[in-house]
């Protein structure tokens, strides 16, 4: 009974994600329907009409699990210690002098290589 019951919701929910597909192709070609109009009000309804599409997208199955992975994701990020802003520089700049020294290295190999093909050549 059940298993009946999510293959009907499944279909509506379907039938939702088209409806919202469909608000939003709509939206876009009546902004540009209208492009001798004000593009504020262009721009405003193509923004009311993206949230009624968004709106509908999380009244599915899918939009409330995408809802509840971005609330855990905010949950998340709120317990991360950031770095201090002199942290981050001197992170910064250990890769960048890193970087340097590596890429000094490979031109040096480089201009081995080149030396010793060419005299391999002669």
């Amino acid at each position: 009974m059940a298993g009946k019951a999510e293959v009907e919701g499944a279909g509506f929910d379907t039938v939702k994600l088209l409806v919202a597909v469909g608000l939003l192709v709509a939206g876009v070609i009546g902004f540009y329907w209208f492009s001798d109009g004000s593009t504020l009000f262009r721009v405003l309804g193509l923004l009311a009409i993206s949230g009624v599409a968004v709106g509908i997208v999380f009244t599915t199955a899918k939009g409330r699990a995408l809802a509840g992975f971005l609330q855990d994701s905010r949950t998340e990020v709120r317990k991360m210690v950031w770095p201090t802003r002199v942290e981050t520089l001197q992170t910064s700049l250990v890769v960048l002098a890193v970087t340097i020294l590596v890429a000094i290295m490979l031109w040096l190999i480089d201009m081995l290589l080149g030396w010793s093909i060419r005299e391999f050549i002669r």
